[in-house]
């Protein structure tokens, strides 16, 4: 199956080291990111976990549920999460995904046959509370993930999904914006009283509306 971008993500029921959940309702009006590893007691994967779980209340924040999923059984997840508390220094308290049989995995095309033929590869969605893929990321499984451009990814689609801007290259969290080209010149005092500049008549710059 080839997702796109604003796809609906595939609901699913599957075991977890916190219990059978059914992906949608467990995401309710939350927003998702689930990630995808190539297998339990692997060295990159334990530092991935391990920098998620660090990170949850910087999820919490954000309204942010986080699942993650390999193909190996419940109790090979549940052995994995006491090595990574013990290595990483830290606490699993999000549900790791059992997908043995891989339906999990082809749903959202985890399996990159001529990058392996039956394991996962490092497969990031974002997914937001209309149940819809925002984001999509690839890694190769010998590069581990960047979770603050993540969460800076995040920062950038709940910003654009509520207020007519995007972000520009390399944006953080309360820098300028860049106002969206459906507001006309006229519109823009009453949609951003903080101020703007125009750079070009395409890019117009303002502060971060939610700030």
């Amino acid at each position: 199956m080839s997702l796109q971008l604003n796809d609906e993500a595939p609901d699913f029921t599957a075991q977890t080291t916190e219990g059978e959940i059914n992906f949608h309702e467990w995401l309710g009006d939350s927003w998702g990111v689930l990630f995808s590893h190539p297998a339990d007691y692997t060295p990159v994967c334990t530092t991935e976990l391990g920098a998620t779980a660090r990170l949850k209340d910087e999820f919490a924040r954000r309204n942010v549920k986080v699942a993650a999923l390999s193909v190996d059984e419940v109790d090979s997840h549940k052995g994995w999460i006491q090595d990574i508390n013990e290595t990483q220094n830290t606490q699993v308290e999000f549900p790791i995904i059992a997908d043995p049989d891989r339906k999990i995995a082809d749903l959202y095309g985890m399996i990159h046959p001529n990058a392996s033929g039956n394991l996962t590869v490092r497969s990031l969605f974002v997914i937001g509370p209309d149940k819809k893929i925002k984001l999509m990321i690839v890694y190769p499984a010998s590069t581990g993930r960047n979770f603050q451009e993540i969460l800076r990814v995040i920062d950038s689609l709940q910003l654009t999904a509520n207020y007519s801007v995007a972000t520009p290259a390399d944006w953080k969290e309360g820098e300028d914006v860049v106002i969206s080209g459906s507001i006309k010149d006229e519109e823009i005092p009453a949609k951003f009283p903080k101020g703007h500049r125009i750079v070009k008549p395409y890019l117009r710059m303002t502060p971060q509306p939610n700030k």
